[in-house]
Formats: structure tokens, sequence, C-alpha cells
């Protein structure tokens, strides 16, 4: 009977273990967003984001080895929750939402303050780089090519398209714009974009 008991405690003193340490591990995320916003790159050490998220700094070394793999995985996680477009059906309209949503993201947000920070240490670290390429621009890739390749499988879009092509000049532009020329990537701009690319591949009719 006793043993039986004990099952269930231990399972729970488990659970709450895993709970805190999840929370604390949220906690450093949102404390290194919050940090490079405010300080910029340089200014961010991982002493500040340990102070800044109420955790010992032993506790983000179990985790990462090195502030741009924190940097890394925050920016990741927010990328996955807020730039992973709405499906409807309605292609011209996702797309316009999809593209502000992303122009939103990396010009007017914290997460966009990291993912210029990264994007700039890329610069120097090749090894970082490539991780960077690989964990978010080709992860991104594959989000932002979610509405046309199912829209080419609805028989929406030609299935013929280059979608490579097509995906470069929908949200190249926006990029460009964010990470040199610094212009506005507001919503007249990337509803120009959507515009260009139905001109150029306009939605088939209903079979």
């Amino acid at each position: 009977m006793g043993h039986e008991h004990a099952r269930p405690a231990a399972s729970r003193h488990h659970g709450n273990r895993h709970g805190r340490s999840e929370r604390a591990r949220q906690a450093v995320l949102e404390a290194a967003d919050d940090l490079v916003a405010a300080k910029g790159f340089a200014g961010v050490t991982m002493e500040l984001i340990a102070s800044s998220a109420g955790v010992a700094k032993q506790t983000i070394y179990r985790w990462w080895s090195s502030k741009t793999d924190v940097l890394m995985d925050a920016f990741l996680q927010d990328a996955a929750q807020h730039l992973t477009p709405t499906d409807t059906g309605d292609l011209n309209r996702d797309l316009r939402v999809h593209l502000r949503q992303l122009a939103d993201l990396l010009s007017h947000s914290d997460p966009g303050a990291v993912f210029k920070a990264l994007i700039g240490h890329a610069q120097h670290d090749h090894t970082f780089a490539a991780a960077f390429r690989t964990r978010f621009l080709d992860e991104q890739r594959q989000r932002d090519r979610l509405l046309l390749d199912r829209a080419v499988q609805r028989g929406h879009l030609s299935a013929d398209l280059d979608l490579a092509a097509e995906l470069d000049q929908l949200v190249g532009p926006i990029y460009y714009r964010i990470l040199v020329t610094g212009e506005s990537v507001d919503a007249d701009f990337t509803d120009h974009l959507v515009d260009g690319f139905f001109s150029r591949q306009p939605l088939l009719p209903p079979t």
C-alpha cells in the first residue's frame, strides 16, 4: 500500500521539477530577447542573461554553451510561433498576412533585434553562420513555401511553377530592406510584393 502511494508522489515531484526547469528555460529565452533589444549584441553577456532571468549562470550553461546559442534558440522559438503561415485556403489573403507578419517581426520586435544581431555575428563566425543557416534560414524557407506548395496541390497554381524563384521574389525584398537599405517594409510594400506575384502567376480557374 505504501509502495503504491510512493510512486505517484515521485511522479509529482518529477513533474514539478520539470515544470520549474521549463519555466527557467523560458525565462532565459525571454531575457535574452529583451537584453539584445535594449543593449545590442555586444552588450549582452551570459551573466546579464542569468541575472535578468533570475537563474544561476550554471543553469544556463547546462543548456547552452554561449550567448549566441541562447539567442539562436530564442529566435527559433519566436520564428516557429509567429512565422508559420495560417492557411485558410485563400492564397491572396494568406500571402498578404504572412508577409506582413514576417516584415513586422523582423523589423519592429525584440525577436527582430535578435535576428539582426545574429545575422551580424554570422558575418565573422563561419561555424555559427552555417548553424544559423541550417536552423533558421532553411527552416523558415520551408515555412514560407507552405502556402505556395499547398496552392499547387489544390490546383490553384501551376504545377510547373518555379517555387524557389517565386519565393525569392516574395520574401527576398523584405530581408534586403531590413538588413541592407533600412527602408520601410510596411503593409503597402508587402502587398505590392503579393500583387507582383499574382501578376506573374494568376490563380488557375477551379476545375
